[in-house]
């Protein structure tokens, strides 16, 4: 699976991709916001792909400019019941001081939650307080129950995203450019089954374009 728009692509994430993320996923300045805390081996990177790999997670290395800057995940999904869980990291700290991490994440957000009509939940740790403010321009609620927890909840539905992200949205589509989005399933997306699973949910009517290729379709978006 390839989503583009503009500089910005992300990549399902790929076995020649895995060492890169083990690497900087045990990074201390990135370990640190996560749950899970230890050290990865590539022996347990190697078994967490195999068990993440199908038709319930998503993940996708984030690409910009050519460069692999980060990972954005949808896991646990429940298809029946119309939720994941949410995560994004980045390993290229300068991107921290751009406009990047939240039109990546509206990006993502555009498709996960708009098309698809998906509600996230995200665990943001109480002291990432940058996590937590780009979630809070995108709609997020803090989950009931969550004020003491240090590795706290958030829900996100389509109903607040599109009411709570409109102003960012807007400012989104004024700063990139107008190309559209373009949503490539892959071969290897419908031996997993998330192909499948996908082409069901996206509603017929938002994508301006659906085209058959070789390896399954190409949706082509006009969110703006």
């Amino acid at each position: 699976m390839i989503m583009t728009k503009g500089k910005v692509r992300f990549v399902r994430l790929r076995a020649e991709d895995l060492e890169l993320v083990r690497q900087w996923r045990n990074s201390p300045r990135i370990s640190q916001y996560m749950e899970y805390q230890e050290y990865i081996t590539p022996e347990m990177q190697q078994e967490w792909f195999k068990s993440v790999h199908n038709k319930n997670n998503l993940y996708l290395i984030i690409e910009h400019d050519h460069q692999k800057i980060g990972l954005i995940n949808a896991k646990n999904i429940n298809w029946d019941d119309h939720s994941l869980e949410g995560g994004i990291f980045f390993w290229e700290e300068e991107v921290y001081n751009t406009p990047l991490p939240a039109l990546v994440s509206l990006m993502f957000s555009e498709l996960v939650v708009r098309a698809i009509r998906l509600k996230i939940y995200a665990h943001i740790m109480r002291t990432n307080d940058r996590a937590i403010r780009y979630n809070l321009q995108l709609g997020f609620e803090l989950c009931p129950g969550q004020e003491d927890i240090e590795n706290q909840l958030y829900l996100l539905t389509p109903e607040n995203y599109l009411v709570r992200s409109a102003k960012l949205r807007k400012a989104f589509y004024i700063l990139i450019d107008k190309s559209p989005y373009v949503l490539q399933m892959e071969k290897e997306d419908y031996v997993t089954g998330i192909g499948q699973m996908i082409d069901q949910r996206i509603d017929p009517s938002i994508p301006t374009e659906i085209r058959e290729t070789d390896s399954g379709k190409e949706y082509y978006f006009d969110f703006s």
